[in-house]
């Protein structure tokens, strides 16, 4: 088999796999099968280990779980190394070597490698074992995926990134609040509590508990003035700790509204749309958007180019068996203009008919007929097939008028 035969094979099996494996995609049974198996096995792991950590459960079933970590810690590194192989797809602008590090380098990546790897570390390094069995808690951070997968979940997200210069900001006065609690603390107590506000670090523990109403009550000021500072302290704990949830809170308002907002103006002012698919031969085949003679009414929304979404810019050339997605206006109320699509059935009297033998008003006439793929010109003489959709309009006369069909 030729070496290029080979090498477009393989690459016709990465994008496979990688339809099936992304956490963006929702298209096809295998996809969707893999992403509620990539997730139940992430869930038993995790039951696995909590379980595996009572005493009783461990002596009983210890050899159970450990084989059922064995196999779920084995897909993880399988699921990595298919991440790993059709990164490419995943970061399509860059060279598939920077895309292997690019998704190695993400937050992804990193949970990803950091679900197995301390699995088998121990092996080569026994001394550590304790050590890395403490990165088994990192594989719950798989679940972010689940972001991917719904909506609401994808709310959480959008909130803290829209919202997280506010919530830094909030972070760093609850950090120099805490630094000068501490330094103030340290100064009041330090001759009375030697042994315990020894240094000005030393109060740190004392200004995180209270600032953070933690209250342990391990470590406390005994002097007048300290017990006085210790509680304005504490009304400014209070307040403190309401600023990032009293953000976060408008942030999910803001969103939820800003969700409804859309989704009204959508319902008021809908868009049309239709898809259609280039050919080798189409006249838009290997031509940027900007160079495209459309008229002013009409948008192109997006080109889909295999299981990519691409954002129309100017620069953007497009390709044979791209998706494009053109909107315009949807017609007014008042409109004369009636569109309708049939399609047409085994029964249905129009099945092997010719259309100038057809019985419809002369008030309507076949715009188009959408033979499969194929797009044919209304003749006379053309015969309807099973299957066919046939685009039909209908020209409507507006009141004080006279409205004449003008055949071309």
């Amino acid at each position: 088999m030729p070496e290029g035969n080979i090498k477009s094979r393989i690459g016709d099996l990465r994008l496979k796999v990688f339809k099936v494996i992304d956490v963006n995609n929702n298209e096809g049974f295998a996809n969707r099968f893999y992403d509620f198996f990539s997730t139940a096995v992430l869930i038993l792991n995790i039951v696995i280990v909590t379980l595996d950590t009572v005493a009783s459960l461990h002596n009983a079933y210890g050899h159970i779980y450990s084989i059922i970590e064995a196999w779920t810690v084995a897909f993880f590194a399988v699921d990595c190394g298919l991440r790993i192989w059709t990164a490419e797809y995943q970061y399509p602008k860059v060279t598939p070597g920077r895309a292997v590090r690019k998704y190695l380098l993400s937050f992804d990546g990193i949970i990803d490698l950091l679900s197995f790897v301390p699995y088998y570390i121990p092996a080569f390094v026994p001394t550590g074992a304790v050590v890395f069995r403490f990165f088994r808690v990192i594989r719950i951070f798989r679940l972010f995926r689940i972001n991917a997968y719904y909506d609401s979940l994808n709310v959480i997200t959008e909130v803290l990134r829209s919202k997280k210069d506010q919530l830094l900001s909030s972070v760093f006065i609850i950090l120099v609040l805490m630094m000068a609690s501490s330094l103030c603390m340290y100064s009041l107590e330090n001759s009375a509590q030697p042994e315990v506000f020894s240094n000005a670090f030393s109060g740190i523990w004392w200004s995180v508990s209270t600032l953070l109403t933690i209250g342990y009550g391990d470590i406390y000021p005994i002097t007048f003035w300290g017990q006085f500072f210790g509680a304005i302290i504490s009304f400014l704990g209070v307040g403190m700790v309401a600023i990032p949830t009293g953000i976060i809170s408008a942030g999910f308002v803001e969103q939820y509204t800003r969700i409804k907002k859309m989704s009204d103006f959508g319902r008021e002012d809908e868009l049309n749309f239709i898809k259609v698919h280039l050919g080798q031969k189409d006249s838009w085949t290997g031509k940027m958007i900007r160079d495209i003679d459309l008229p002013s009414e009409t948008i192109i929304s997006v080109v889909i180019r295999g299981n990519k979404s691409i954002v129309p810019r100017g620069d953007v050339v497009l390709m044979a068996d791209d998706i494009i997605v053109i909107g315009a206006e949807s017609l007014r109320e008042d409109s004369v203009v009636d569109l309708k699509e049939i399609t047409i059935a085994k029964q249905n009297p129009w099945n092997g008919v010719m259309i100038r033998d057809l019985d419809i008003s002369r008030r309507t006439f076949i715009v188009m007929i959408k033979r499969g793929r194929r797009s044919i010109v209304p003749k006379g003489d053309l015969v309807l097939k099973e299957g066919d959709r046939v685009m039909l309009y209908t020209n409507q006369p507006v009141k004080g008028s006279e409205n004449e069909i003008t055949e071309l």
